[in-house]
């Protein structure tokens, strides 16, 4: 009998997705009761694991007390306890939030922030946003725009909005095909030269994942790196604005991704994480001077949504950071990340399909190639990462394929592996096990 067409849209419009009918911890269960060990947080988004009672019954109590207020008239208490939690875990300077709804929407409140920041400034004409290849930063048309993932990019070439692009700082293959250190970080001095390219009065801001997600997974910059891309948004006056969707609130084993390189942004993106998936939440954290820019100037912030700072989805992200905070959960993620990282390299790395494994805290990214020694990516045509999910998944086990095109724009194979970071010793063994299985049943 043919399959009944699904009422849902979804990526795969063929799939016959599994029925999930409960969480715990780091794990899932189907309406079969077939338990899986989720690797991925869903995608990077349950960090503090499923079933967390505490997270449901703030959210109960929120939803009974107030659900909605539209946040440009009034207030509530616990977005305010929100907003200062994420102040307490950000670079210092950076005290003010501004709230959305999920991780494109915050990616695109920075670009309508930034334009409004060089406007109370006077400086009309600085619109473009410099992004780099091989980088996400969301699905709406502007987010995409500064997206540098080709194969979604494509359809929608005709609604591109015009910004430049430079290379991208993967260092496992270069492409200015140079050696760090010896290289003097030549894809950072990049932005400086498209900047002179284009104009500096043309140059809004520079847009940046701390360290590469799902393109690239856990792919990350040399130390170096954004000293260099601050000192040139400084003397240019554009910009720095973080995508930390992913790799903010601890999922690499800081507060931060950019924690790493000791450098304030003026801007920082969150969502995922934030509400740990419990409800869609998202926000954008300020410099203080790019907030006081606006608040001496116009007074106003020209830019809102209406469910922005919702009070049921901010009782849900103050539960979540109290929780992250009460039980250590950014210092956990750093030593399991090591741990996990340790166990990958120690199984994996020998393997001939296994170019690279990389990885901040629990943020690792596992990069096949077809010929280890030339670091040939596998052919597009293979499908080989959608086969190793599929693969590890009838075993049990959820992970990420990256999205396909990490060696050059169109080939290129990794999984991303994010688990919660409530994962244990025990699970990391399984995760481990789970994956060597699957990969023995995935050819090239």
């Amino acid at each position: 009998m043919e399959n009944a067409k699904p009422t849902v849209y979804s990526r795969n419009m063929h799939a016959q997705p599994r029925t999930i009918v409960k969480g715990k911890g780091c794990y899932i269960w189907d309406d079969q009761g077939v338990q899986y060990l989720d690797a991925a947080s869903g995608v990077a988004v349950a960090n503090i694991g499923h079933g967390i009672v505490e997270i449901a019954e703030a959210i109960k109590r929120q939803a009974e007390n107030v659900n909605f207020i539209y946040g440009n008239s009034v207030t509530v208490e616990v977005r305010d306890s929100v907003a200062k939690r994420l102040v307490k875990l950000a670079p210092e300077g950076m005290d003010h939030v501004f709230f959305c709804c999920g991780g494109s929407e915050a990616t695109e409140s920075m670009l309508k922030m930034a334009r409004q920041y060089h406007v109370e400034r006077g400086k009309v004409t600085k619109v473009k946003v410099i992004a780099r290849w091989l980088s996400y930063h969301g699905n709406t048309i502007a987010s995409l725009s500064m997206s540098g993932r080709p194969s979604w990019r494509e359809m929608y070439t005709p609604y591109m909005m015009n910004f430049p692009h430079i290379v991208q700082p993967t260092c496992y293959r270069c492409p200015l095909g140079k050696c760090y250190p010896a290289c003097n970080v030549a894809c950072a001095w990049e932005l400086e030269k498209t900047i002179l390219l284009e104009g500096p009065d043309s140059i809004s801001a520079f847009i940046a994942e701390p360290i590469i997600g799902t393109t690239a997974t856990a792919t990350a910059p040399p130390k170096e790196y954004y000293e260099v891309i601050r000192k040139i948004c400084d003397k240019y006056d554009v910009l720095l604005l973080m995508d930390e969707v992913i790799t903010g609130l601890g999922r690499t084993g800081r507060n931060f991704g950019i924690d790493h390189y000791e450098v304030k942004p003026d801007m920082i993106a969150v969502a995922k994480g934030l509400s740990g998936g419990y409800v869609p939440i998202g926000a954008v954290i300020t410099s203080n001077e790019v907030f006081d820019t606006f608040y001496n100037g116009s007074g106003i912030c020209n830019h809102s949504f209406t469910f922005g700072g919702n009070p049921v989805s901010c009782a849900a992200a103050d539960a979540v950071l109290k929780y992250v905070e009460d039980h250590d959960l950014i210092s956990r993620s750093r030593s399991m990340g090591a741990l996990l990282l340790k166990s990958l390299k120690e199984r994996f790395l020998a393997h001939p399909n296994v170019g690279d494994i990389r990885g901040k805290g629990l943020l690792v990214g596992m990069e096949f190639v077809s010929d280890k020694d030339l670091k040939t990516p596998i052919p597009a045509s293979s499908k080989f990462t959608e086969r190793l999910g599929k693969n590890a998944f009838e075993l049990g086990l959820i992970i990420v394929p990256g999205v396909r095109g990490s060696a050059n724009g169109v080939e290129g194979d990794h999984i991303q592996i994010t688990p919660p970071f409530v994962i244990d010793e025990g699970q990391i063994t399984e995760l481990v096990d789970k994956l060597d299985k699957a990969l023995r049943k995935t050819s090239i």
